[in-house]
């Protein structure tokens, strides 16, 4: 009596007919006949599979410890040498890993294996997959899950990024102080600017209004001129002359035993001296 396979999608079976391989069927119905028929069934889904953790020891013969998962699939148009060229790929592709990640860490510094994990990544699936496409198997991933150095390397690695976190707070501070003093020293000379060129308008407009008040004094000056221009070209030699007698008895009036008088003063008296001649020559009434 025959047996029935129902196949998924992500299924197929390696059938084979008195230890003959007819080839991969499914998905579907498979008929299996006892004792004739033997199969082997085949996941098509991508498979995470855990790699224990293991001690490497880097370039630079540091000891430490890295677990990692792999992610690989059996390719669907090569499923059948997941079947015929390995016994059980799952433990072959763990040893696999296992030796890879050794090559790989030992050509690596302990100080880029803690700082480059995507390296080791790419490094690891690159080689993995060169490796498993014989089986069939496509590793799609490697993903570093943890590195533990040793006690000591961790206690130094801390007491490092201490004095790291140290230096790095000193220089921001350096930096920060420094470009307070070069904003404070910018304010400083923009005041210093501002000042000069207040300074330098106030002395501008000061110039500018004595400039105004000396046009409007001399301005003022020629229109008291043109004034006593006016006034005098209507006085006559009577109203001098009577100036000349208010200047001589002030004169009078002063301490002064000598005085000296311009030519043009006798001019002046003239026609005082005339009307007091007509005066006394005039007729008496009786």
């Amino acid at each position: 009596m025959g047996l029935i396979n129902f196949l998924k999608d992500y299924e197929r079976l390696a059938r084979f007919r008195w230890g003959n391989f007819e080839g991969m069927k499914g998905p579907g119905p498979i008929f299996l006949i006892p004792i004739i028929h033997a199969a082997k069934k085949v996941d098509l889904r991508t498979e995470v599979m855990d790699i224990p953790r293991q001690t490497n020891i880097t370039k630079d013969n540091a000891p430490i410890d890295i677990d990692f998962l792999v992610y690989m699939r059996v390719m669907a148009a090569q499923a059948e040498r997941s079947v015929l060229e390995v016994e059980d790929y799952r433990s072959a592709v763990i040893g696999l890993a296992t030796t890879t990640l050794r090559a790989v860490v030992g050509d690596i510094d302990l100080d880029d294996v803690l700082s480059q994990r995507e390296r080791i990544n790419n490094t690891l699936r690159e080689k993995l997959d060169s490796e498993t496409e014989r089986w069939g198997i496509k590793v799609t991933n490697v993903e570093i899950r943890e590195i533990e150095p040793p006690r000591d390397i961790q206690e130094a690695m801390n007491r490092q990024m201490s004095a790291e976190r140290v230096r790095r707070a000193v220089v921001r501070e350096a930096e920060g102080t420094r470009e307070a003093a070069v904003t404070v020293a910018e304010g400083e000379k923009q005041a210093a600017i501002l000042k000069a060129e207040g300074e330098k308008q106030a002395e501008i407009l000061q110039a500018e209004g004595d400039q105004q008040a000396a046009i409007l004094r001399a301005q003022g000056f020629a229109d008291a001129l043109n004034q006593i221009y006016v006034v005098a070209q209507n006085i006559d030699a009577n109203t001098l002359s009577l100036q000349y007698f208010d200047t001589l008895k002030e004169l009078g009036a002063s301490e002064s035993t000598k005085f000296i008088f311009p030519m043009e003063f006798t001019n002046l008296l003239s026609p005082f001296i005339d009307k007091s001649k007509g005066s006394g020559n005039e007729p008496s009434g009786s």
